[in-house]
């Protein structure tokens, strides 16, 4: 054979290659939330809970985020009255303007997006399934009982998990260490704003 055929041969089959990869998807977008304790850099997944997602970049978009705090803790020795523990801060804009938040939302649930409830899970809080707006957590250590057929909620239904903290959970579990009475922070940690990187 010829180099001339070789190198011929050689370049179809790059080209073939470079043409059979399936595009990029679009990479997913991330957030920063910014507290009086330090940054959290989020990744938001609008490909596997868009509903939920949705919701929450617009939040973020409006800045109804801008003054809210985290305001909740629990922790394995703070909730005496639970058979199934959790360990997950709380935050939003519950304390700071509840006229801020948007309209509940659909339970978009783990079963349907996949995203289950691990170290670092951002989630939306909820009482009933459907009545979630702008309160969200983020788990510390991985929470299977918060997924879809866990028991830490009595309608098996688990919360709408639609992120993952990739920076900064060491100011995570800075915020969940701090001072509590029955899982309210007594000095709430004040978010300065959520935007988007």
């Amino acid at each position: 054979m010829s180099k001339s055929f070789l190198v011929s041969i050689l370049s179809i089959l790059i080209i073939s290659a470079c043409t059979s990869k399936e595009p990029d998807t679009k990479a997913l977008p991330k957030v920063i939330i910014e507290t009086e304790l330090g940054n959290i850099s989020v990744e938001i997944d609008t490909q596997k809970a868009p509903l939920t997602t949705k919701n929450f970049l617009k939040l973020v978009a409006e800045e109804r985020f801008k003054g809210a705090s985290f305001y909740r803790t629990v922790r394995m020795d703070n909730q005496p009255d639970n058979d199934i523990k959790i360990e997950v801060i709380q935050g939003g804009i519950w304390l700071a303007d509840s006229s801020l938040e948007l309209t509940p939302i659909r339970h978009e649930t783990t079963k349907e997006t996949g995203i289950l409830h691990k170290n670092g899970t951002i989630s939306m809080a909820r009482n009933k399934p459907g009545s979630a707006s702008s309160e969200f957590f983020i788990c510390i250590g991985d929470q299977p009982e918060l997924d879809f057929g866990g028991k830490r909620n009595p309608d098996g239904q688990g919360f709408a998990a639609f992120g993952q903290v990739i920076a900064g959970m060491d100011i995570v579990r800075k915020i969940q260490q701090q001072p509590d009475n029955a899982q309210m922070l007594i000095t709430p940690i004040q978010i300065i704003n959520i935007r988007r990187q």
